[in-house]
């Protein structure tokens, strides 16, 4: 991802083939908590027509302040994303689809699975990286 984008959201076709990219900022400074609600906000069409919550991909590029005050730093993180009440079908094909799109990706360093609203607030990703709860992959 260029620091020309602050996030890319993905999602998968409408027949389940092929995944996508939904949405991307507008630009490095776009807000988290925008990016954030079109999480939430995900809608996805069951094989009967239903609309209903759905699950997504997205690459986001955190910057966050180093505990020691000297600077900031960005880790871009993969957040895959699968709400407790979307649908069973799309849930699994999304998690069996993850690792084919991370390979398609580089420069990740953190992952980060999120299934309630509150698993994707920027102070709690944040406080999870500290912590050491997501996934980190420093780069060989």
């Amino acid at each position: 991802m260029s620091r020309q984008l602050r996030y890319i959201i993905y999602k998968l076709s409408d027949d389940f083939k092929e995944i996508v990219i939904e949405s991307t900022s507008e630009g490095p400074t776009e807000n988290y908590d925008e990016f954030r609600e079109k999480l939430v906000n995900a809608q996805t069409k069951s094989a009967t027509g239903a609309v209903g919550k759905g699950p997504r991909y997205a690459v986001y590029d955190f910057e966050y302040k180093l505990a020691s005050g000297e600077g900031s730093r960005n880790k871009v993180t993969f957040i895959a994303w699968s709400p407790d009440d979307a649908g069973i079908k799309s849930k699994m094909v999304y998690a069996s689809s993850k690792e084919a799109l991370k390979r398609s990706l580089s420069g990740i360093a953190v992952e980060l699975q999120a299934n309630e609203t509150d698993d994707i607030e920027y102070e709690q990703i944040n406080q999870d990286r500290e912590q050491g709860y997501c996934r980190i992959d420093f780069p060989p």
